[in-house]
């Protein structure tokens, strides 16, 4: 069986260098290449491809939004994510977004081999170091107490809550401003004011704290 790989990246030189060591394995094939997040979902639903090659930072739409959209609109397609570093909120923003897989980019081409027939078979595959970062999360969640009634101080207004919704969705300050008809400048202020009343400094992390905390 041959699986159908789509690779997303906005480097193309690295891109085209997937594409060739990927194409002189037997049983895998390419079947398209994207430049970023948007145009990975089109191509998706053109070729359906068993396995997509995402890197996490992307114009447009990242990886990890792109993965997230994925999983709910072709659960059966399978997402492994590359990236330069490890970085620990990539790597769980990754995951659970969906990803089933997270590597390297210089991982070794064996190793990236082996990641793709394992996620194809509906496995999950991950860079050693990822794993010995996940499994010293689910330490730190297991010890921590539950929280009870976590509230925000000043809530959110509904605007708020509305742009924090598309930025979860991996759109940035400018595409908020066209999709709601608002000047950039406002959307950056909301966003300001969105991550004071959240009490975190990135907007990554607002998202994960509004999950956490029910509020998209």
């Amino acid at each position: 069986m041959t699986i159908k790989i789509l690779l997303a990246d906005d480097q193309a030189l690295f891109r085209e260098g997937l594409h060739t060591l990927l194409s002189v394995n037997a049983g895998l094939e390419v079947v398209g290449e994207a430049a970023n997040g948007e145009e990975a979902l089109k191509l998706a639903a053109a070729r359906q491809p068993d396995v997509i090659l995402m890197d996490v930072q992307m114009p447009v739409l990242d990886g990890v939004a792109a993965t997230r959209r994925l999983r709910a609109e072709q659960p059966a397609c399978r997402v492994i994510l590359l990236t330069t570093f490890d970085d620990d909120e990539y790597v769980f923003e990754g995951l659970r977004a969906g990803a089933v897989g997270y590597l390297l980019k210089d991982a070794p081409s064996a190793r990236l081999v082996e990641a793709i027939q394992a996620a194809a078979r509906g496995e999950s595959f991950l860079q050693t170091s990822v794993t010995a970062k996940v499994l010293a999360e689910f330490t730190r969640l297991a010890q921590r107490p539950p929280r009870e009634g976590a509230q925000l101080a000043e809530p959110l207004t509904e605007r708020e809550i509305e742009i924090l919704r598309l930025v979860a969705e991996g759109a940035s300050n400018k595409d908020i401003a066209a999709r709601l008809f608002l000047a950039e400048g406002t959307v950056k202020n909301h966003v300001t004011s969105i991550l004071g009343k959240l009490g975190v400094s990135g907007r990554l992390h607002a998202v994960n704290r509004a999950r956490e905390l029910g509020l998209i």
